[in-house]
């Protein structure tokens, strides 16, 4: 690895690069540490979907596979088995750079059931779980940024458990995601738990806003309209960004940073392009700034390490110019509000669907392996 690769130079710009995307495969062929090593990777994030794609075509799940079915695990126990070993390992691999960061690097993350996302009781309950099975110091509690989830990332952070908090897509939503970290360390702190060891992440989606608000300025079909294609998802982000950097400079943060706390940093997801017209590293060149994490698919990553072009700092003093291209989608009768709504919305609802397709394949699974 030499320091003039884009993956190097996006690291030396302050972006963490995480690796969307994590398999048993991967894990044992030595090809997670080959991205550390060669493209910069210090860190993974999984979901449902991840997970449902590597049960699918894994060959490595089938030893586990059949030691569960002969002990009579149902297909929840199984998967719950099977993804915690994987991020347990994941989290292994990683440790030297968690201890080489203070913590802020060298993650893994695993989600919540999709099912939970609008029980803040159950999403609690499960992400203490989680931590508890896994059982690495370093991996991150995924928590989807519903009405209920807000209350779970509160209690889950009070309760000392580092979060990844998942399916953010407004930037009003984001601020309540911001107040319920704060709020969480507050009572973490009041607790007498070292504030030093909590860290969190706030996973704000880009394209899938690019992907809905563009397939509503193509049914407008004006000049005007189309000339916005593929400006919403960088523009909603550098505000994020701004919006990070208001919030963590208030008193009532400033309070909590010094009493050893860290700040949530951004973490920018769904950075695959959609669209094969716009460039496909635009997700990662377009939004470099120092403390932000960028989760990219294997796809993403290679092309950035083959071609990206990383000029620096592309958020900081773009503010101005973001708003007035979110204000001119809102001027075409584009509604910011009810396109961030149907997105968590949908959000949900794919990971649901890709559970339940990781609990058929497992299903399947434990029965051939009777």
């Amino acid at each position: 690895m030499t320091d003039t690769t884009p993956t190097a130079q996006l690291s030396a710009a302050g972006v963490s690069i995480w690796l969307d995307d994590l398999s048993r495969e991967r894990i044992t062929s030595g090809g997670l540490e080959k991205l550390i090593a060669e493209k910069n990777v210090v860190g993974v994030t999984t979901n449902p979907s991840i997970f449902a794609a590597a049960l699918t075509n894994g060959e490595s799940y089938a030893a586990q596979v059949a030691e569960l079915a002969k002990a009579g695990k149902n297909v929840t126990e199984a998967v719950f088995e099977i993804t915690t070993q994987d991020v347990a390992n994941g989290c292994d691999i990683f440790r030297p750079i968690y201890d080489a960061t203070n913590g802020f690097d060298g993650r893994v993350s695993i989600e919540v059931e999709p099912g939970l996302a609008n029980d803040a009781a159950g999403t609690t309950k499960q992400a203490k779980e989680l931590f508890e099975k896994v059982a690495k110091e370093n991996v991150l509690i995924k928590i989807p940024a519903t009405i209920a989830g807000l209350e779970a990332i509160t209690e889950t952070i009070a309760a000392g458990i580092s979060v990844n908090v998942t399916l953010i897509f407004s930037l009003a939503r984001y601020r309540d995601v911001i107040n319920a970290y704060l709020s969480g360390l507050e009572r973490a702190k009041a607790a007498g738990i070292d504030l030093s060891k909590i860290h969190s992440v706030a996973s704000f989606f880009v394209s899938r806003v690019d992907t809905e608000i563009d397939k509503r300025l193509v049914a407008i079909g004006t000049d005007e309209a189309l000339a916005l294609k593929s400006k919403a998802g960088v523009a909603n982000a550098q505000l994020a960004y701004e919006v990070y950097e208001q919030a963590f400079s208030t008193e009532r943060a400033a309070g909590l940073l010094a009493a050893g706390a860290n700040k949530q940093r951004p973490l920018w997801a769904s950075t695959g392009v959609k669209d094969p017209a716009v460039p496909d590293t635009t997700y990662v060149t377009e939004l470099v700034a120092p403390e932000v994490v960028n989760t990219m698919p294997e796809k993403t990553l290679d092309a950035t390490f083959d071609h990206g072009v990383i000029t620096g700092d592309t958020i900081t003093g773009s503010y101005a110019a973001a708003n007035k291209v979110l204000d001119a989608i809102a001027a075409q009768g584009i509604s910011y509000a009810e396109v961030t709504e149907l997105l968590e919305t949908e959000g949900v609802d794919k990971f649901i669907v890709s559970w339940n397709e990781l609990l058929e394949t497992v299903t399947t699974a434990l029965e051939s392996s009777k």
